[in-house]
C-alpha cells in the first residue's frame, strides 16, 4: 500500500482578488496532485476549481438550507465542486465560540452531504503547561466525531494553539507522540485503525524538512506560509517528494 501524504493549505482571509490571480499564475501549472488541498476564502473558490489539486472550504453551517444569512451549507459547497471542509479550527473555536457540539454537527452534516472532513484539534499553551494535552484532545475528538460512521472521509489535523502563527513548533518527539496518541484513541474509541493525522502550526519552508522526519506523520496543514506561492510549492515538493 502506498504511503499517501497530504499537503493542506489554509489561505484564511489573506488575499484580495488581484493577489489571488497572481498566486494562481504561480501555482496552477506546478501542482499535479490530488494529495494537495487548498482552502481559499469562499468567494474565491471558483478561481481555484478545475485544477489538479483539490479545493476545500474553510467552514460550513450545520444545516442544508435555511435563514442563515452569510452562511454556506455543505450541499452548496459540494455543488460548486468543493470536496473537503475544515472543521473545528482553533480560530473558529476561539473567535466564534464554536463548541464541540457545534463542531460535531458540522462534521456529521458535511459527511452526509458528501464532503470529506479535516477536523482540527489542539491544546492551548496553558493546557500544555498543565499537562492536559491528552485530556483536551480526547475530549475534542470523542465529542467532535461522535456518531461518525465512515472514517475513510475524515482526517485529523493536530494544531497546538500555541504554535499557530507563533513560529514555535513542538519538537519532533512531541509531534510523533501526540500523533500516535490520536491514532490510538480513534482506534480505541471508534475501531478505526487507519486515521490520517496531519500536523499544523507554524509550518514553513525552513522547518518542513525537519517536520517530515516525524515517522507517523500523514501530512501537514499549512497556514500563513501557504499564501506564499514559492514557500508552498517548496513544502509540497518536500512532503510529496516531487
Amino acid at each position: 500500500m502506498v504511503d499517501r501524504k497530504y499537503v493542506v493549505g489554509n489561505l484564511k482571509m489573506a488575499m484580495k482578488k488581484d493577489d489571488v490571480i497572481q498566486y494562481l499564475k504561480r501555482i496552477n501549472d506546478k501542482i499535479y496532485s490530488n494529495q494537495v488541498i487548498l482552502f481559499p476564502s469562499s468567494i474565491y473558490i471558483p478561481y481555484f476549481l478545475n485544477q489538479y489539486y483539490k479545493v476545500g472550504i474553510q467552514d460550513v453551517h450545520f444545516e442544508s438550507i435555511g435563514p442563515y444569512t452569510g452562511e454556506i451549507s455543505p450541499s452548496q459547497a459540494k455543488s460548486m465542486g468543493v470536496s473537503c471542509v475544515l472543521v473545528g479550527h482553533s480560530e473558529r473555536r476561539r473567535y466564534f465560540q464554536e463548541t464541540d457540539g457545534v463542531v460535531n454537527k458540522k462534521v456529521l452534516k458535511s459527511l452526509s452531504e458528501g464532503l470529506s472532513v479535516i477536523l482540527c484539534v489542539g491544546e492551548t499553551k496553558e493546557e500544555k503547561d498543565l499537562l492536559k494535552t491528552d485530556r483536551i484532545l480526547k475530549k475534542q475528538i470523542t465529542y467532535d466525531l461522535r456518531d461518525v460512521d465512515d472514517f475513510r472521509q475524515v482526517m485529523i489535523a493536530y494544531e497546538p494553539v500555541w504554535a499557530i502563527g507563533t513560529k514555535v513548533v513542538p519538537k519532533n518527539q512531541e509531534i510523533q507522540k501526540t500523533i500516535q496518541y490520536i491514532k490510538d484513541l480513534v482506534k480505541q474509541e471508534y475501531g478505526y485503525p487507519d486515521i490520517k493525522v496531519l500536523y499544523g502550526g507554524s509550518v514553513d519552508a525552513k522547518n518542513i524538512d525537519t517536520i517530515c522526519q516525524v515517522r507517523n506523520l500523514d501530512g501537514v496543514l499549512v497556514g500563513n506560509s501557504s499564501t506564499d506561492a514559492e514557500q508552498f510549492l517548496h513544502i509540497i515538493e518536500v512532503v510529496l517528494g516531487k
